[in-house]
C-alpha cells in the first residue's frame, strides 16, 4: 500500500474493489502464512479460530494443518474460492468453513478461541476500529485476539500517500475498549518484518502486532 489508486468509482464496494483486485492475477500473495501468526499461535493448543480478512487462505490453511478448525471471511468471493481450492489440494478442505462477510455490514456468528486479523487496511472507507472491538466480542474466554497491521510503508515505497495515518500499537488497544479486569496484554510492539520489493529485491515493512487473551 503506497499510492492510493485513482480510478476507484465512487460507488465502489469492497467486495467489487477486491474482487476486481484478486482477479487481476492468478495468485496475490506467497501462500505462505504471517510470520506474526507463526510466532504468535505456535504453542497455543487448537480451538477454533476466526480469520478475518482471510484472503487466498494462506493463515487459515496453516492453522488447519496446526489442528485448528478455521471460519475464514473475506469480503472478496474470488479470494475465498482461492483458498478453497488451495486448501483442499493441501487435504485440509474439511477443517474450513469460508464465509464472505463485508465487515463494515455483517460479522460472523459465535465465540473463537482465537480470532486474528492481518492488515486490516482499505483504500474504501472502513470502520476499522467497530471491527476490531466486533472482533474482541468474538473471543472465548481464555481466547486470544491477535491484530497485525501496518506501523509505516515498505521501504521501497518512493512516494506514499501523506495522507494516510498507520495506528500505532497504543492507539489500537485504546480503540478495542477492552474492559477493565477482564483481559492481559499479551503482546504490544512495533517489529521489522523481512520481505522482497516488486522486482524480488531484499526490503522491509514495519508492522505492529497485539495480542490479548480474555481471562
Amino acid at each position: 500500500m503506497t499510492t492510493k489508486p485513482h480510478d476507484i468509482a465512487p460507488d465502489t464496494t469492497h467486495g467489487e474493489f477486491w474482487d476486481t483486485f484478486y482477479s487481476a492475477e492468478d495468485r496475490v500473495w506467497s501462500g505462505r502464512p504471517n510470520a506474526a501468526l507463526v510466532r504468535e499461535v505456535t504453542g497455543l493448543t487448537p480451538g477454533h479460530a476466526l480469520d478475518l480478512g482471510c484472503g487466498e487462505g494462506a493463515d487459515a490453511i496453516w492453522l488447519a494443518r496446526q489442528g485448528w478448525r478455521v471460519t475464514a471471511v473475506d469480503v472478496s468471493q474470488v479470494a475465498l474460492d482461492r483458498g478453497a481450492g488451495h486448501a483442499a489440494s493441501e487435504g485440509v478442505g474439511d477443517r474450513i468453513e469460508w464465509q464472505p462477510h463485508d465487515l463494515s455490514v455483517s460479522f460472523p456468528a459465535g465465540v473463537f478461541d482465537l480470532v486474528s486479523t492481518y492488515f486490516l487496511h482499505s483504500w474504501l472507507e472502513l470502520p476499522r476500529e467497530r471491527i476490531l472491538r466486533s472482533a474482541a466480542a468474538a473471543v472465548a474466554p481464555g481466547g486470544v485476539l491477535l491484530i497485525t497491521g501496518h506501523a509505516g510503508f515498505p521501504s521501497w515505497a518512493t512516494d506514499p500517500d501523506p495522507d494516510i495515518h498507520f495506528p500505532t500499537p497504543e492507539e489500537v488497544l485504546a480503540g478495542l475498549d477492552l474492559a477493565e479486569g477482564e483481559w492481559d496484554v499479551l503482546v504490544s510492539e512495533v517489529h521489522e518484518e523481512k520481505m522482497t520489493d516488486p522486482e524480488g529485491k531484499p526490503a522491509t515493512r514495519i508492522d505492529n502486532t497485539v495480542k490479548v487473551r480474555r481471562r
